[in-house]
């Protein structure tokens, strides 16, 4: 039943809702993805020395925006970037790739105008902090406080579900098979290290984000590019394996949007959850004031989370000309290179990733449960968190899986109403002089 009612919420309307979405608030903005370039790069990572005290300051309750900035790109750049995009290939093929990227290049819109949002309409709070995400612009924007509640909900069972125990689970199962170690010693430890940290509050959720995230995914992406550089002759006919097979009869036969669009779609959207609102849920604790700063940045989480990370995966894999079929088919392209290493070198940094997950989504947790019962709830939950990690490292979840699915699909649509109704409040910083 419960796979029924996943497949029928995971359909191709919502896909449709998703991108359709994307590209309305592309066409809005003139297309800036595109167009823009060069002003993201400008308000982010190309802003220079003059922004390097701004970026990394904060006010009281708030995270600096390196601090946002890596918390969220957490959230978002998980297990999904390693073993979702070999699961993809295996049934999808290559092509499924070139609609990963659709899904980012209009996911980069979604998450965008979820930022833009989120921070215009949110609102102080007595400790320092904000009360924002798509909570804040479904109350206060579209004055809907019923949907917001809806939301919250539907958020908080997507942090306890795909946001922790699928985590733990990913990362109890990837060192058992390479070290043996039992999945109670691998709940055990991250359920301590998690309370070690959350525990401490947002402070040290960013401050250790932004320590192990930037380690984790150069050292991770610098890995997957070496066995593309071992394997560069192959190169070529790896690309056009992807847009040869994007548009081939997998393409437009086997499913509602074919099997190859349909996988490509839905995997792009797993991957950097744009339209999910978890973005905008961590953005919105931001110091800096400017909603389109928050924009900027969020548009470069989903183009390195799936235009860079993702892609190096699965150009790893294609390049190395194992089959894609395979279940371990990324471990054998990594021992092209890495040899009898590559199993418990990417063991250990899919575990990571797992931990960087449940760290990102812990924050996106917390603020619906704040929304939804005020700051007394906030630390029963993050104890309830702990122990969930634990358990998903012990027991079997295909039953959790689906209903964290299930509650993915369900939060976007309220966001996704959100931001359609809101449309022309949504701006681009070179249309507004800023």
């Amino acid at each position: 039943m419960l796979e029924r009612i996943n497949q029928y919420i995971w359909n191709a309307g919502l896909l449709t809702l998703l991108l359709g979405t994307g590209f309305l608030v592309s066409l809005k903005t003139g297309f800036f993805q595109i167009r823009g370039i060069s002003r993201v790069w400008k308000g982010t990572f190309g802003a220079g020395n003059k922004d390097s005290k701004k970026l990394n300051s904060c006010k009281n309750g708030t995270l600096s925006q390196f601090k946002v900035f890596t918390a969220s790109l957490s959230a978002a750049m998980g297990t999904g970037n390693i073993v979702g995009v070999a699961s993809a290939l295996a049934v999808g093929g290559a092509g499924s790739i070139f609609w990963m990227w659709i899904s980012a290049l209009f996911g980069m819109m979604l998450t965008y105008a979820e930022n833009i949002l989120a921070v215009k309409y949110r609102k102080p709070l007595s400790d320092g902090g904000y009360s924002g995400g798509p909570m804040a612009y479904l109350e206060h924007g579209l004055k809907c406080k019923p949907l917001a509640i809806i939301y919250a909900v539907f958020c908080l069972f997507a942090s306890l579900g795909m946001g922790n125990m699928t985590q733990s689970s990913a990362a109890s199962h990837t060192m058992y098979q390479a070290f043996k170690i039992p999945a109670i010693v691998t709940g055990l430890v991250i359920a301590c290290v998690l309370a070690f940290t959350i525990l401490g509050g947002i402070q040290k959720i960013g401050s250790l984000t932004q320590i192990l995230l930037p380690v984790l995914a150069g050292g991770y992406m610098l890995s997957a590019l070496l066995v593309i550089i071992f394997n560069v002759s192959a190169l070529p006919d790896a690309f056009s394996m992807i847009f040869k097979e994007a548009f081939g009869i997998k393409a437009i036969g086997g499913g509602t949007l074919g099997t190859v669009i349909s996988v490509g779609l839905r995997h792009g959207v797993f991957s950097n959850e744009a339209g999910l609102g978890s973005s905008a849920l961590i953005h919105s604790n931001a110091s800096d004031d400017n909603p389109y700063t928050q924009g900027l940045w969020s548009m470069t989480e989903v183009f390195l989370d799936t235009i860079i990370c993702c892609t190096l995966t699965a150009l790893a894999i294609l390049t190395s000309g194992v089959s894609v079929s395979e279940s371990d088919s990324l471990i054998m392209a990594f021992s092209t290179v890495f040899g009898e290493y590559s199993s418990g070198l990417l063991s250990i940094m899919t575990a990571l990733f797992a931990f960087c997950t449940l760290l990102g989504w812990c924050f996106c947790g917390e603020q619906a449960v704040r929304y939804l019962g005020g700051k007394r709830a906030v630390f029963p939950y993050r104890i309830i968190f702990c122990i969930s990690a634990c358990v998903g490292a012990v027991i079997k979840l295909q039953s959790v899986w689906t209903l964290s699915d299930i509650a993915n699909g369900l939060m976007a649509i309220p966001n996704l109403l959100g931001i359609l109704l809101l449309l022309r409040k949504i701006k681009t910083p070179d249309k507004l002089n800023i």
